[in-house]
């Protein structure tokens, strides 16, 4: 709960002269999160990670707790528009920055809890919030040798088929570690040893390139997920190289080693995991980058997540409302100041609670969001879980209009009574008039919505558990899981046809504003823009060499759509070995026009279907004409577990478009100031083409046909490359070189 801050009290005191009664407010606690406010008491600096996670209210280890690196705390500190991002001032104060993004005006930094006074006194603070652990996709159990994918998604078939093995392609994986698990029972020199990797010391002929470590994470709780994500990948495309970066370090650090394993050389890049801030209604950051290196030529693939609950045939995981209904009200046990409660009942009753029924032993892990855009926050939603008693066992009060601008609260409860539990949910719209005179919002209604992010389990029950009165329930993909340019990948466990995991997440996404810009708030779109996920599904359940241990000795098994994730990755890699024309667009329409439908189940569980190895690259393999892969020789029967395609492969359209500069400035511009207006008009040979230029030693971005900007004095270049619908971009940019001079 939220204290008084000096100014917020000093409006009480005035209340309190006033003739009317003063109604109690929500504090103010500066610009430490009240998490975060909590952990920098003295009494909580050296107290064991489970107290320190008792008093904030996280869960002690996991996801949605506190992410950690020894004693100290991974955190993120947003920094007033204008004010400088200060990095010496930061590390002045006891910080340990990770990553800076300017752009967003953001610095995640590791600190300790003694030291987040000083942290959030630094000159142009805004805000400091907590880093929440997030979630890798992977189901108990798990792991060993060669995936059963191998044969399931026909990867082996096609192998030998067409005489590929991803030689001349580097798969990039995004995960936690990939050898620093200090209980692991193998590490990467014994699984190099064993055939399982790369590296010197592989007992196979042509396999002694290293997995190329771009950053890892050393934590005692790190399991190398990466690695395991790594072994499928080789087992399916041995002939590829490997690259790895941690995508622990929050969503800046993240965003910027999905770049990094781009510029190193990646052209298939594979994550499994999902931060919980990640937003539901517009691209975050994350989905930005992933736009950015497909621009660039990489095929990006990301795990679906594990965040479905089947419940007596429905999808029980998320529950969305088109608007916040005001009940005028809330329930007796939330703070007094909480007067605004969602009324959950589509109905013409009134309902200011959500019932979840919650298994003994599980953690409750609740992510609201509503449909604002990152920094465009103008409404403050808390959120409160009640026990039966009516008694408050969590909360989340961010201060979302002051402090953090993002429309997010999370909460997380873990169910230590010996016995399942019935819960409540309330969310109260925290505004300046009754419960926070200085950090609270408006009083609009937002479209919102919660998930339930239970990596397949935990939740036995929902109140309101279909869709009904325009309230919508089931989907759980988001982020940059089901980022516009990422194949989000479901999970069907080997052997299996006819049916998906019933814990990998379901679609669809819809965004309701454009991608976030750094400190500029997104627009909205003209309407929703919905996307189909997830794109596919691959196979999950595979043996590795350590990852994770099952109940028979010896043997381990990776599950969830973490381990599906880099199955699909591993046949795009042999798509592109068997053709190197092919881009982004084209890969993923030759994994979709000829995946297998999964029984009965539709594109929000399962995509277009299985993917099916042999007949994506049957769709683009070219024929040998002195190198090149050679045409198939016939396919085998399918086996029982792999039937044929019960549609012929789409067409794959690979001509590339040509690109040319219909206007463009004098090769000296004159101008009489610092800069001058430059005017570009772009045009191709082909009809409903994209741009993508590049100005000066920038990367490569989308733009308009008609391009205008300012240029400084000095001299400049720029390039320019269509792209088609099907993904093809040119490879011989347009290019026009000039020189602004100052005159006069």
């Amino acid at each position: 709960m939220r204290r008084l801050g000096p100014a917020a009290a000093a409006l009480a005191l005035l209340a309190c002269a006033a003739p009317a009664a003063a109604l109690p407010t929500r504090g103010a606690d500066g610009v430490l999160s009240p998490a975060l406010d909590a952990l920098s008491t003295r009494s909580l600096w050296n107290a064991p990670p489970w107290e320190q996670a008792r008093v904030v209210g996280l869960p002690t280890r996991g996801p949605g707790g506190l992410l950690r690196r020894g004693p100290r705390v991974l955190v993120e500190v947003r920094f007033e528009a204008g004010a400088p991002v200060g990095l010496k001032d930061l590390e002045e104060a006891g910080a340990d920055p990770v990553a800076a993004s300017r752009l967003d005006r953001t610095v995640s930094t590791w600190v300790e809890p003694a030291a987040l006074p000083a942290l959030g006194a630094v000159d142009g603070v805004a805000g400091v919030t907590e880093v929440l652990a997030p979630i890798v996709s992977a189901a108990c159990p798990s792991g060993i040798a060669v995936s059963e994918g191998d044969g399931h998604l026909r990867a082996a078939e096609a192998r030998n088929s067409f005489g590929v093995d991803g030689t001349g392609v580097t798969v990039g994986v995004l995960s936690d570690s990939f050898d620093q698990a200090p209980s692991a029972p193998t590490d990467e020199a014994a699984d190099v040893a064993s055939g399982d990797l790369p590296g010197a010391g592989n007992p196979c002929a042509g396999h002694g390139t290293p997995v190329g470590v771009l950053e890892d994470f050393a934590d005692p709780e790190s399991s190398d997920e990466g690695r395991a994500m790594a072994q499928i990948v080789h087992d399916l495309a041995p002939g590829a190289r490997l690259s790895f970066a941690t995508a622990f370090t929050g969503i800046s650090g993240f965003a910027q080693n999905i770049e990094e394993l781009a510029a190193a050389g990646a052209d298939v890049i594979v994550d499994d995991v999902s931060y919980f801030e990640e937003p539901f209604f517009q691209e975050g950051p994350l989905g930005v980058a992933v736009s950015n290196v497909t621009d660039d030529g990489v095929t990006y693939f990301s795990s679906a997540g594990n965040n479905n609950l089947l419940v007596g045939g429905l999808d029980i995981s998320s529950w969305e409302a088109n608007e916040f209904r005001d009940s005028g009200s809330c329930p007796a046990g939330v703070p007094v100041y909480a007067t605004h409660c969602m009324d959950f009942d589509p109905a013409a009753g009134s309902d200011t609670t959500f019932a979840l029924r919650v298994e003994d032993g599980a953690t409750l892990r609740v992510n609201l969001q509503w449909a604002q855009p990152w920094n465009g926050v103008t409404t403050d939603l808390d959120a409160y879980l009640l026990d039966g008693a009516g008694a408050v066992v969590s909360e989340s009060e961010k201060a979302n209009f002051t402090a953090t601008q993002k429309p997010f609260e999370f909460l997380a409860w873990t169910n230590s009574t010996g016995s399942d539990q019935t819960v409540l949910v309330a969310i109260n719209r925290c505004d300046k008039v009754s419960c926070d005179p200085l950090n609270g919002g408006d009083g609009t209604a937002p479209r919102l919505k919660f998930a339930l992010m239970q990596n397949g389990g935990g939740v036995s029950e929902s109140e309101y558990p279909e869709s009904t009165g325009g309230d919508v329930v089931g989907s759980t993909i988001f982020g940059h899981n089901g980022a516009v340019d990422a194949i989000s990948t479901g999970a069907i466990r080997f052997g299996t046809t006819t049916q998906p995991e019933p814990f990998s997440s379901r679609g669809p996404v819809a965004h309701y504003f454009g991608p976030t810009n750094g400190v500029l708030s997104a627009p909205p779109l003209a309407s929703p823009s919905v996307l189909s996920k997830p794109d596919l599904v691959a196979t999950d359940c595979g043996v590795t060499t350590f990852f994770v241990p099952t109940a028979t000795p010896g043997l381990f098994r990776f599950c969830g759509t973490s381990a599906a994730a880099p199955h699909a990755a591993a046949v795009a890699a042999l798509v592109r070995d068997a053709n190197g024309a092919l881009g982004p667009a084209q890969i993923r329409s030759a994994l979709t026009s000829t995946a297998v439908p999964v029984g009965v189940f539709g594109a929000s569980a399962v995509g277009a279907g299985r993917v099916d190895a042999l007949a994506a690259l049957a769709a683009v393999a070219v024929p040998m004409d002195g190198g090149g892969v050679s045409a198939p020789a016939a396919p085998s029967e399918p086996t029982p577990t792999s039937p044929a395609p019960a549609r012929p492969p789409a067409a794959v359209d690979v001509s590339r478009p040509g690109t040319f500069i219909a206007k463009r400035p004098r090769k000296v511009v004159p101008t009489r100031g610092r800069t001058a207006r430059v005017v570009f008009r772009f045009r191709s040979d082909e009809a409903a083409v994209t741009f993508l230029c590049r100005v000066d030693r920038r990367r490569f971005r989308r733009c308009p046909a008609r391009f205008v900007r300012r240029f400084g004095i000095g001299r400049h270049v720029i390039r320019v490359k269509a792209r088609d619908a099907a993904g093809n971009v040119d490879r011989t940019p347009a290019v026009w070189r000039f020189h602004v001079m100052r005159r006069g």
